[in-house]
């Protein structure tokens, strides 16, 4: 496939921010795609080269490309700096001079997309002497060939920055639109163009009114499509023999379509793959996804908890009794183990074995099975002390990548289980909570201060919730986990099979997607940060700027001097002083007030934040989403 092709589809996604025609445009290109490059394809349009479970980085910077693009045009570095300060986008930067090149490209190839990706991915494994020049060469190689347009969009997918507002749950969709049956009800045929189209006023594809009449639609003769008519969810079989489903019902018809829809966000919390997922629905339909498993080796979404306002919601939502943890100051571990072979991954998928070989020998010594893949929180212990530290104490462990050995005598750390995933080879997902701590309990052989279950009590009784609350802060926790026992393992989801209770529940984890250069003697300082939430298709939102809470001095606390050290590499625009950076550094937040706010692109702004710590365990897709803003935003109105 050409990758001009790929390129013009992103060029219509970036003109819209409508879900549903974002959806339906991916879903026509899919349509299209062949299987060979489809996982390409798809990696592609979420601006990446690696499926997410992919711990490669591509690490490439702005300066790089600002010579890769110097390369490719034969226009100096000073000149194209100059233009990327007046535009503050480099991928507008190469789209504006590839047209205007000065080196003669009469025998320049077509830019296909197995060649970007091909290209892209050798940066991330180019190591050792002229690793530079060859990683310049590499972009510059694309970006010679490249059509204008191309250019703009090689140079964002290098610099990771793609910006479709393409999510997670669009692209689901668009795949389940692509390759499974249409669903009458949620899709309508154009009388005009005889396209079958989201259920909306107009025809997506020829701007044609619809009629949403679903009585008629089900009545509609459908010319040489085989259709599979539907009574109850069960009769969804061999979806592949099929174009159409009709159901007896707008309401089943509804069900249906949330059922297939789930059965994909399934298989992707288990695989982290789209492309998988895809594939697996070409070769095989909706039966095929039954075929995914947990592998021992691949990390999986962990399941996520909804926050509660205090021990009483908690019970409300989880039922009673209920199983209380605490809820460690640590961070996530999954731990898995086939064999002889252990991997240590952490909630942002990064294999971290390298840098715990004290948990992978706690974990030979203290669990029995050879075959499992357990969740965990771990958490740093004072050798001096015996104390618990704090998560920030230990954040550093997880990007040591030298003096391992030095490192695990300075911050020792235990290991505490709470979930098991898969044990002997037996898939536990939809096992209940309370079987599978039993599972836990038969293989863990607590060591002390090093490995060891979560401490877990069963309770209806409010008082001694609270009791067992007030034990957890005592000791340095940040509140208590409140679990429903008889919940399924749901990887990736908020779905109220458990919450966490903290004593304090604005703080919030926000990402940094912009700063300013500051004045004065912190001039040579990155300040005044801006940070965003995200909506449920993960685009991010602004929420306002911090510069409280932030020190000089490093031994203080999160310092100006370290943001700029880490934020420096993920500049990717810039204008006068203001810069925009990479969405990578996850900050926790504390704040007064949540005000409405027209100036943020969340419809609100924090009064008087203020910067608590990095959270090195976050990703971007982590963050505090805007509904949950929303409901803190209305709580506190209440209150």
């Amino acid at each position: 496939m050409d990758y001009i092709k790929l390129a013009e589809l992103y060029e219509k996604l970036e003109s819209t921010t409508k879900r549903l025609e974002k959806t339906y445009l991916l879903s026509k290109f899919l349509e299209k795609t062949k299987k060979e490059v489809l996982d390409y394809v798809i990696y592609l349009l979420q601006g990446r080269v690696f499926p997410p479970w992919d711990e490669r980085v591509i690490g490439f910077s702005s300066q790089l490309m600002l010579r890769a693009i110097s390369k490719s045009t034969g226009i100096s570095i000073r000149k194209v700096e100059d233009l990327w300060r007046r535009i503050g986008d480099l991928g507008n930067v190469a789209e504006n001079l590839i047209g205007k090149k000065k080196q003669s490209t009469l025998f320049t190839k077509h830019v296909t997309v197995k060649k970007v990706v091909d290209n892209i991915r050798k940066l991330a494994e180019i190591t050792g002497v002229g690793t530079v020049d060859k990683k310049i060469s590499l972009v510059s190689e694309l970006l010679t060939s490249a059509k204008p347009l191309e250019a703009k969009f090689i140079v964002r997918t290098v610099l990771e920055d793609l910006r479709t507002g393409v999510g997670e749950g669009t692209l689901r969709d668009a795949i389940a639109w692509a390759f499974l049956p249409k669903i009458i009800g949620i899709f309508y045929q154009c009388n005009e163009c005889k396209e079958f189209v989201p259920a909306v006023k107009k025809c997506l594809n020829c701007n044609s009114q619809i009629e949403l009449n679903f009585k008629k639609e089900v009545e509609k003769k459908f010319k040489g499509l085989k259709i599979l008519k539907v009574k109850k969810i069960s009769d969804l079989k061999n979806l592949k023999k099929y174009d159409l489903i009709i159901c007896k019902d707008e309401r089943l018809a509804r069900d249906v379509y949330n059922y297939i829809i789930e059965e994909l966000q399934h298989a992707y919390d288990l695989t982290t793959d789209f492309g998988v997922v895809a594939i697996k629905l070409i070769e095989k339909g909706l039966e095929g996804l039954k075929e995914i498993s947990l592998v021992p080796g691949k990390p999986i979404k962990v399941m996520l908890y909804q926050k509660a306002e205090d021990i009483k919601d908690g019970f409300e939502t989880v039922g009673k009794p209920a199983a209380l943890e605490f809820k460690y100051d640590g961070f996530r571990l999954e731990l898995h183990r086939k064999g002889e072979k252990i991997w240590l991954f952490t909630r942002r998928l990064e294999d971290v074995t390298k840098q715990f070989p004290d948990v992978v020998s706690y974990i030979k010594k203290a669990i029995k099975s050879k075959d499992f893949i357990l969740d965990c929180e771990t958490i740093g212990i004072d050798p001096k002390t015996g104390r618990w530290l704090p998560f920030q104490n230990i954040s550093q462990r997880i990007k040591r990548k030298y003096d391992i050995q030095k490192m695990v005598k300075e911050i020792p750390v235990m290991v505490n289980i709470f979930d098991a995933m898969e044990v002997d080879g037996k898939n536990l997902l939809n096992v209940p909570f309370k079987e599978r701590r039993k599972i836990l309990e038969k293989i863990v052989k607590p060591i002390k201060d090093k490995i060891g279950l979560a401490e877990q009590i069963i309770t209806s009784s409010e008082k001694e919730a609270k009791k067992f609350f007030q034990k957890a802060l005592s000791l340095g926790n940040e509140g208590i986990m409140m679990k429903n026992l008889n919940a399924i393992y749901k990887p990736g989801s908020r779905v109220g099979y458990g919450v966490k209770v903290k004593p304090v529940l604005e703080s919030l984890d926000l990402v940094i997607t912009g700063a300013e250069w500051g004045r004065g003697k912190r001039a040579t300082w990155l300040s005044s940060f801006v940070l965003a939430c995200r909506d449920e298709e993960g685009n991010l939102l602004e929420v306002g700027k911090v510069g409280t809470g932030i020190k000089e001095k490093a031994e203080e606390g999160v310092s100006f001097e370290q943001l700029t050290k880490i934020l420096k590499p993920l500049i990717i625009g810039q204008k006068g002083r203001e810069v925009r950076v990479k969405p990578e550094i996850v900050v926790e937040v504390t704040y007064g007030e949540i005000q409405k706010s027209p100036s943020y692109s969340s419809g609100y702004a924090l009064r008087f934040p203020r910067v608590v710590r990095l959270r090195t365990d976050r990703t971007v897709n982590d963050i505090t989403t805007i509904g949950e803003i929303r409901n803190l935003y209305k709580k506190q109105h209440k209150k």
